[in-house]
C-alpha cells in the first residue's frame, strides 16, 4: 500500500509517504507559508522515495479542524493531485492525528487532543488505543474549556493545551495527567491512520474531499435546535 499524506491545518506543514510500515516525511514549522511549500515537499518526497504519483493507492489529508485557511491550502491541493491522476482521496482529523502522535511518541493510550480555536475556544476530542491505533471516543467538539467534561485519566496533546493549561489543570470536569506542549499534527501519523481507513473502503473521490469544520457544524446543529 502506497499513500502520500498532506498536513497544512495549523502552523505546521508536512508531507508524507508511506509504503507498507514505513513511512518518510518533511515536517516544517512555517506559519503563512503552506501555499508556497507545500507542492515542493511533494515532490521532494516522492523523489526520495522513488515513486510517482500515478503509482501512489490513496491520498490523505488533514481535513480539519484547524486553521480555515490552512485547511482549505490541503483540501484544494490534494483535489488537485487527485483529479490529475484520477486517486482516492481518505480525509483524517487533524485531532485524530494528534493523537495517533502521543501514542506514536509517548505510547500514551488515553489521550484528549486539543486544537486552539480562538475566541476564547478550544477543538477537542477523546481518543483510546485499539489495535495500535487511535480510536475517536464520542465525538468532535468546539466549545469553552469550562465545558470540556470527560470522565478519567488524560493526556492532553496539542495547541489547545499550551493556551488553556491553566484553565484545565485547575477544572475539575477533566483529569490531565500528563501533557505535551508545542505539539502540530504529523503528516505521517494521517499516513498511518489513512491506511487503516483505506482497508475500511472510507475514501472519497476527489470533488467530494472537503474540510470539516467544527466551529460551522456546531453553530447550525444550534440553529436547528432552536
Amino acid at each position: 500500500m502506497k499513500i502520500l499524506a498532506i498536513d497544512t491545518a495549523t502552523e505546521a506543514c508536512s508531507v508524507a509517504f508511506l509504503s507498507d510500515d514505513k513511512v518518510e516525511e518533511i515536517f516544517e514549522i512555517i506559519p503563512r507559508q503552506h501555499t508556497e511549500r507545500v507542492l515542493p515537499m511533494v515532490d521532494s518526497v516522492l523523489q526520495k522515495s522513488g515513486v510517482s504519483l500515478s503509482q501512489l493507492d490513496a491520498l490523505a489529508f488533514n481535513c480539519g479542524p484547524g486553521s480555515f485557511t490552512g485547511v482549505r491550502v490541503g483540501t484544494s491541493v490534494v483535489q488537485g493531485l487527485a483529479f490529475s491522476v484520477d486517486l482516492p482521496v481518505i480525509p483524517v482529523s487533524s485531532l485524530a492525528a494528534l493523537a495517533q502522535q502521543a501514542y506514536r511518541e509517548g505510547q500514551h493510550q488515553q489521550v484528549l487532543s486539543s486544537i486552539d480555536a480562538r475566541m476564547n475556544e478550544m477543538y477537542w476530542a477523546c481518543y483510546q488505543k485499539k489495535n495500535g491505533l487511535m480510536k475517536l471516543v464520542g465525538e468532535e467538539r468546539v466549545s469553552k474549556v469550562e465545558s470540556v467534561k470527560v470522565e478519567g485519566n488524560w493526556h492532553c496533546q496539542g495547541s489547545g493545551w499550551d493556551t488553556f493549561q491553566t484553565e484545565l489543570n485547575e477544572s475539575k470536569s477533566v483529569s490531565i495527567t500528563s501533557s505535551s506542549l508545542a505539539c502540530f499534527p504529523h503528516a505521517q501519523d494521517i499516513a498511518v491512520l489513512a491506511a487503516d481507513l483505506y482497508k475500511q473502503g472510507a475514501m472519497v473521490k476527489a470533488e467530494d474531499a472537503i474540510p470539516t469544520y467544527v466551529r460551522d457544524e456546531v453553530t447550525w446543529k444550534k440553529l436547528k435546535d432552536q
